[in-house]
């Protein structure tokens, strides 16, 4: 049978219009009607609000106003080409049993996700720019195998070189290297007297030095990716409250993003040997911090909105199809 839906709500003498006229043409045109009322979900009150009545016929669409004729008109369409289908298929298929619709696992799964997706990647993130602080805590335990483990692990990922990245318990937060020209800060070579040029081996003895009690101990992410994660979440998080926020423009993501993180990251690498390609300069942790975060923020920006708008079209086709299977069976 012809399913029908319709986007209604209380209170809306257009819809009791509309059902009144799809009633009187049931005898003649046989349908089966499903009424969502638009209150109950978010997605279809914001796309919906200011159309209702919005009629759902097979492949067509009626918006406010609705007139009797062109429902009629609709229907007739409807019916015909759902029985030209059935007619093509059972030609085609004939032993073919009929397909019944169904409320499965794959769709509680992806209903699931598509309603919880951003609280999942928020989670994520949380853990993965968390576990790096969990490694200094740790070493200050005297808890050492597992804090190895996450230095390990996130060596993969990130040079960990410890004059870019962040200690704690100790007497400083970073301890550049003095070539940065800090004032005020111990530089890496004073507190550690390892070396700070760039040769293999110094910036293996810089990668390996996790701290001690007197200076702390290091993060296991450094200054610049531990400020990318935490621009992703503070967006994350603030995308909560403001879901409606559209996708950053590419250009700008491109200008508040990626360049300022581009110049501050490959200005640094080009100055130094083995290119030196450019007027010797070390980027300070301020900086690092500044265009790590506004990378993470501008790209979460930028992608967070799109993919939104893909979960809330799920959201609504899969609500959609849950109502109309209610009021048929239970799921």
């Amino acid at each position: 049978m012809l399913q029908v839906i319709l986007y209604s709500r209380l209170g809306c003498h257009l819809c009791d219009q509309v059902k009144q006229d799809l009633a009187d043409l049931q005898e003649r045109y046989p349908h089966q009607l499903t009424e969502i009322d638009i209150e109950t979900n978010r997605e279809l009150h914001q796309a919906y609000a200011l159309e209702i009545p919005v009629l759902k016929i097979g492949p067509y669409t009626l918006k406010a106003p609705i007139q009797k004729d062109e429902l009629m008109v609709t229907l007739a369409a409807a019916i015909d080409r759902k029985n030209q289908i059935e007619s093509l298929e059972l030609a085609d298929k004939p032993n073919k049993p009929s397909h019944q619709t169904t409320w499965g696992k794959a769709d509680q799964i992806i209903y699931w996700i598509a309603n919880h997706y951003l609280a999942v990647i928020n989670l994520i993130v949380i853990i993965y720019v968390g576990l790096p602080f969990l490694a200094p805590v740790l070493m200050k335990a005297k808890i050492e195998p597992p804090a190895r483990v996450i230095y390990n692990l996130y060596g993969v990922v990130c040079h960990q070189l410890a004059y870019r990245s962040f200690f704690l318990f100790g007497e400083q937060v970073v301890y550049p290297r003095a070539m940065a020209q800090l004032e005020g800060l111990k530089s890496y070579s004073q507190v550690t007297g390892l070396p700070e040029v760039n040769t293999a081996e110094a910036i293996i003895l810089a990668r390996q030095f996790v701290g001690n009690e007197q200076v702390g101990y290091k993060v296991a992410l450094c200054q610049r990716d531990v400020a990318i994660y935490l621009g992703i979440l503070v967006f994350g998080l603030l995308f909560i409250f403001f879901r409606r926020l559209r996708s950053l423009p590419w250009f700008v993501w491109i200008l508040l993003g990626i360049v300022p993180i581009g110049m501050d990251g490959v200005s640094q690498i080009l100055s130094q040997p083995p290119f030196s390609l450019i007027p010797f300069r070390e980027s300070t942790p301020f900086l690092r911090v500044l265009t790590g975060f506004a990378f993470g923020f501008f790209t979460a920006w930028f992608g967070f909105p799109s993919v939104e708008e893909s979960m809330a079209e799920t959201r609504k086709v899969l609500f959609t199809k849950k109502m109309r299977l209610q009021l048929q069976r239970p799921i």
